[in-house]
């Protein structure tokens, strides 16, 4: 019987000693939610309940692998090396990623997006989905589409002469 006791009393000091976890949260906000391709997104959030250094970030949408893609590469999905990182300000858990959306891998097309914010470097797809939160970002087109820059239709032959010119100066000249 003082051998229970003893227990409860140590199961009671170290419920009161022992600081009470806190459930992890973090929150996302995209500005704007409704952009033209091309623009720059701003997201930005908090995390809270976990110290930690980084938040991952990575998009799902139509026309993307379902687990998710890193938001400067559309090609790799996410959780196979390739994340989109944003430093967490450990003063306050705050976080902010500048998202430039001129300068990305792959194509981007109009529709929602959904932008996904994780505490641990995982895809969607994952059994156990790590804490997270979403921002839906909804692309139109472009303002002004990118211009191609025709090639003159006889650019590729004067390219080949050129080439076929200086083998046979190096020929000429290795001979002498």
């Amino acid at each position: 019987m003082n051998g229970m006791r003893l227990l409860l009393v140590i199961a009671a000091l170290l419920f009161i000693a022992l600081p009470v976890s806190a459930e992890v949260t973090l929150t996302i906000n995209a500005t704007p939610a409704s952009a033209r391709i091309g623009d720059t997104i701003i997201l930005n959030g908090t995390v809270s309940g976990t110290t930690t250094i980084a938040v991952f970030l990575f998009l799902t949408g139509d026309g993307l692998d379902t687990r998710g893609v890193a938001l400067d590469n559309l090609n790799i999905p996410a959780g196979r090396g390739m994340f989109t990182t944003a430093p967490v300000q450990l003063t306050d858990g705050t976080w902010t990623y500048t998202w430039d959306t001129s300068v990305i891998l792959g194509t981007l097309k109009s529709g929602m997006y959904t932008v996904y914010v994780v505490d641990s470097p995982v895809d969607r797809l994952r059994p156990v989905m790590p804490h997270y939160a979403t921002a839906d970002i909804e692309f139109h087109p472009a303002a002004h589409p990118p211009e191609e820059t025709p090639l003159h239709p006889l650019l590729p032959l004067c390219a080949v002469v050129l080439a076929m010119g200086l083998v046979l100066w190096l020929r000429k000249n290795q001979a002498l």
